[in-house]
């Protein structure tokens, strides 16, 4: 993934914008041609290294903004707003939207802000959402965060001199730099706490119900939003939130995003998915982490000159709702709308607990995808109690996906199981599964005729 084609003709547009100059005059600064940069304002050409070298060495330009400042979080995230129903009947396709965040970037970036502050069909006086807003970040920067990342290496390789027990080298820099120390208790002391920061005692407080995995996380979650506040306030200053909850959660998702770095530090953690075929069961008694950290630690391997494979995470409930979702840069439909297919095998991972579901499924727009999903269980469960079950789904682009061990045996060219993104933006007719009609759509009543789908509208 070393060789993916980098296309940010937005970011290069307003720089040079930003120094007030001409197409041929930047072109020239950089010895390369005003029609070749021209290409590469609109999207035509990649940024190649040698441009982005000369960004850097001449213009003071940091090559990390690249993937930061995509309007609107990036075509992904585009397409994932364009599909609310409220568009259904524009039939935006993925060649125009391309030509619109090309041409029009700041205006594509106001939409998008607009309609992640109202909200779906919310009005102007609804309160903004948090959530959205986190995600929206997360987004663009494409769930990854390379000072973050790098910090969090260099503190992992620094433990890892220290002792082979990431937990109790997280425990022992705790109280001897910070005067934290770690405490388990018992689920009678903290019988609804998980995890509890006191300041009072100088202690980190874990209950007994955390496995090894978890409390290794926790531990190295405090230590982030100590030992990284720097790069953690410096993100959520460049976030800019307009409410606190929203920063408090973002900020929250950096230090996790923080201790999973620890946990699975990037160089490492890459050679071992690239030497296992990105197994996850492997990977997770290796680094000693959960199937969903392991899940979600897949999305975030985008450093510049050493990319991992570009997955997709997201995780629902048997209801169907979502309660993370990680586009990462794989531009995944998949993860980007609420509404699922029931075709899909991520919702009949219920019916095989920890068992591994393994799909080949195909999207109307042509692309295909090799998907996994299994259910996990959170933390805290007590026998008698209320219990949750959730189901991860995981997906990488099917031309992408040999390298992977759960391929093995698949024909990643051969028949895909055909989904769409729910009924209301799905456009294949004679779907038995079909509930609704699309959004846009009228639908079409026979008293005499009854197809294989139960519901019928007008194809145009």
């Amino acid at each position: 993934m070393a060789d993916q084609k980098l296309f940010a003709g937005h970011a290069v547009r307003r720089l040079r914008r930003q120094l007030g100059l001409t197409q041929a005059a930047m072109a020239e600064q950089l010895a390369v041609s005003p029609s070749y940069l021209n290409l590469v304002e609109r999207n035509q050409r990649p940024v190649s290294a040698s441009l982005l070298l000369g960004l850097a060495e001449r213009f003071d330009f940091d090559p990390r903004a690249l993937a930061a400042a995509e309007p609107g979080g990036g075509e992904a995230a585009m397409r994932r707003r364009l599909a609310d129903p409220l568009f259904a009947d524009l039939a935006i396709d993925r060649g125009e939207l391309a030509d619109w965040l090309s041409a029009a970037p700041g205006g594509a970036e106001a939409f998008a802000r607009a309609y992640d502050r109202l909200g779906t069909g919310a009005g102007a006086d609804a309160a903004p959402d948090p959530v959205a807003q986190v995600r929206r970040e997360i987004e663009r920067w494409r769930g990854h965060f390379p000072d973050l990342d790098a910090a969090a290496e260099a503190l992992a390789d620094e433990l890892r001199l220290v002792s082979g027990d990431l937990y109790g080298a997280v425990g022992d820099r705790l109280r001897a730099k910070h005067q934290l120390s770690l405490r388990l208790l018992p689920v009678e002391v903290m019988p609804d706490m998980l995890r509890r920061l006191d300041l009072h005692a100088r202690q980190l407080q874990l209950s007994e119900l955390l496995d090894p995995a978890s409390r290794a996380f926790a531990a190295a979650q405090q230590l982030g939003q100590i030992e990284a506040r720097a790069e953690i306030d410096a993100l959520a200053k460049g976030a800019a939130f307009d409410n606190r909850a929203a920063e408090r959660l973002y900020r929250r998702h950096l230090a996790g995003y923080f201790a999973a770095a620890v946990m699975m530090p990037y160089a490492r953690f890459l050679r071992a998915c690239e030497a296992t075929g990105y197994d996850i069961e492997l990977l997770q008694r290796r680094f000693g982490a959960g199937f969903e950290q392991v899940a979600h630690r897949l999305t975030t391997l985008q450093r510049v000159g050493a990319r991992g494979l570009p997955f997709f995470m997201l995780r629902i409930d048997r209801a169907g709702q979502t309660s993370k979702r990680f586009s990462g840069a794989s531009g995944a439909a998949l993860a980007e709308t609420d509404a699922r297919c029931p075709l899909w095998a991520l919702h009949r991972a219920f019916d095989r607990p920890g068992a591994l579901v393994v799909q080949l499924v195909a999207l109307e727009d042509g692309s295909r995808w090799l998907t996994l999903a299994r259910t996990v269980t959170p933390q805290g469960r007590r026998y008698g109690a209320t219990s949750a079950e959730f189901a991860i789904g995981i997906g990488v682009a099917a031309d992408l996906a040999a390298p992977l061990a759960a391929a093995r045996g698949i024909d990643l060219a051969g028949e895909a199981v055909p989904v769409g993104l729910g009924c209301r933006q799905c456009l294949r007719a004679a779907c038995p599964q079909r509930s609704a009609p699309p959004a846009g759509r009228a639908l079409i009543v026979s008293e005499e005729n009854r197809g294989i789908s139960p519901i019928d509208f007008v194809d145009f």
